[in-house]
Order: C-alpha cells, then sequence, then structure tokens
C-alpha cells in the first residue's frame, strides 16, 4: 500500500503504572533489554514503514534523542495531553492521518504485527476468558466489528493497535473536527468517538494470540513478563521505600496510584499485608 505511515501515541501520563510513570514515562521503560517504544519503532521499520510521528506531551523533552537515533521520526507536542483524553493526540496529529498504523506506545509485541499491506481498517485483538473490564468487541461473519461495549466475559478485546484507511482517516478527521470543542468530547478516548459513528466508520477485528501483544498496566504485571522487575524497579522512588523499611523491592507490591479528585496525588502499596500511601512531594504514609 502507498504512503504508509505510523503515529505513536506517548502523550499520556499512564498514571496506573505508579509510581514509575511518575519518574520518566512510561514508553520509555526498557523490557527484557529494549526500550519499549524504541523496540516498536524498530518493529515499524522493519515492515518497511519509515514516517513514524510521536505524538508527545508528558515529560516531552524525553522523547526528543529518538530523532537524532532513528531516521524518518518527526514529533508532535500535545498541549492538551493533561486537559484531554487521547483523541486529542490524534487531532494534533490529524494531518499525517492516511493510510496509518495507530499505536500506543507502550505495548510490547512478541512478534512483528506490522504489516507494508493491508486491505482495510482494523483494530487489534486478543481473546479474554472470563470476566474483563476492557473493550469486548461483536463481530458479523466477514469480521466487521458491529459493537464494542465495556465489560463482558469470554470476549475478543481491543488490545494493540489499529490501522486507518485513508477513506476512514477522512471520514474521522471529518468527525473529530466537527465534535473537538465540545465539553463533552474532552474526556473522550478515539475509541469512543469511533463507537459513537460506528456506522459512518467501517473497522474489522484483527485477531492475535493473547502472548503477542503485551500490555503492562501496573508494575506488577510487568514483573510477570520481565523477572528482573522484581529485585531492580528503576524506580528511585521504590528504592528509597525499601531503604526506609527495611525490605527488598520485591516486597513491595500491589501498588496502585492515589487520586485526588482527577489529579494523582501518590500511590498505595502493599508490604507484609499492610498497605501504605506515598504521597508525591511528602514521602512515606505509615
Amino acid at each position: 500500500m502507498d504512503n504508509m505511515n505510523a503515529i505513536i501515541m506517548a502523550a499520556g501520563l499512564s498514571s496506573r503504572f505508579a509510581p514509575l510513570s511518575y519518574e520518566y514515562p512510561k514508553a520509555l521503560l526498557n523490557v527484557k533489554g529494549e526500550v519499549l517504544i524504541e523496540r516498536q519503532i524498530k518493529q515499524i521499520k522493519e515492515a518497511g514503514i519509515d514516517d513514524i510521528t510521536i505524538v508527545v506531551g508528558y515529560k516531552k523533552e524525553l522523547f526528543y534523542y529518538l530523532k537524532n537515533k532513528y531516521n524518518g521520526i518527526s514529533i508532535i507536542e500535545n498541549p492538551e495531553y493533561d486537559d484531554r483524553n487521547n483523541h486529542s493526540t490524534l487531532y494534533y496529529a490529524r494531518h499525517k492521518l492516511g493510510n496509518t498504523y495507530i499505536c500506543s506506545a507502550d505495548n510490547y509485541f512478541t512478534e512483528n504485527v506490522f504489516e507494508s499491506d493491508t486491505n482495510h481498517s482494523y483494530y487489534s485483538a486478543v481473546y479474554k476468558k472470563g470476566p474483563t473490564d476492557e473493550w469486548c468487541i461483536t463481530y458479523d461473519d466477514s469480521g466487521l466489528i458491529t459493537n464494542v461495549v465495556v465489560g463482558g466475559a469470554d470476549s475478543w478485546v481491543m488490545q494493540g493497535h489499529a490501522f486507518f484507511s485513508e477513506e476512514y482517516s477522512k471520514r474521522f478527521v471529518e468527525i473529530l473536527e466537527c465534535i473537538y470543542q465540545r465539553p463533552e468530547t474532552k474526556p473522550l478516548y478515539w475509541e469512543d468517538i469511533y463507537i459513537n459513528h460506528i456506522d459512518e466508520l467501517p473497522m474489522y477485528i484483527r485477531k492475535y494470540p493473547d502472548t503477542t501483544i503485551m500490555e503492562f498496566d501496573t508494575l506488577d504485571e510487568l514483573r510477570a513478563f520481565d523477572e528482573s522487575y522484581w529485585d531492580c524497579t528503576r524506580s528511585r522512588i521504590i528504592k528509597e521505600i525499601s531503604i526506609e523499611l527495611g525490605c527488598k523491592e520485591r516486597d513491595i507490591i500491589n501498588t496502585e496510584p492515589l487520586k485526588r479528585g482527577e489529579k494523582v496525588t501518590g500511590f498505595t502499596f502493599s508490604f507484609k499485608n499492610r498497605q501504605y500511601q506515598y504521597l508525591y512531594g511528602s514521602g512515606l504514609k505509615k
């Protein structure tokens, strides 16, 4: 397919990945010897796609080295990353939308999922057995997605990358520009916009084994995939906590963000079956 490109969304805070995401962007995690976003860039380039746009926001300055390290990289800043959901990332990169892969910077693909040619717009999916709070997909015999709902059981769920055809991108941008300034749009994911206009934005399911597309929403999930994070979390905060509590980093588990309203103020964690709080700027609360 001609003129294929990729947009990597790397603007958000990833607050669930506390406290590491407070210290540096999740996309810059080193997983099994590779930086997450760099592994994805290499895989996209291996598919013959050199036009890659990275949209940044949170700690944006840490991403600019990628322009010097890899040819064909452009960076766009999303100034509204902290006030809006990920639809704003596509809004600021809308002039780049054509035959385009839409990628999350923190995905880890165990094999290369990218192709230099594809027939239609799609969203990648993995099968979740049992109850799930993920985006559950209904589709017809041709694979066309007919509905998506949050939560379900024994279902194919949205996970990983998507592909927009040129025709799909044109219509998506028209809708996005029309609704962008509406107050009710601010909290929406771009996927919400797709679902709300599903009849105008045909997209197919692309199925993958659940071992192919990895998402690490928490430190404990990352530890299950990369065991090196048990003894060395790469977190200054967790190292300080382990020294204060007289324990190993592996003893600090079940980290969850702590919020006041919409603002993340710290995180909670468990140690020896007791829950603790750590407040950014204040430290450990026993």
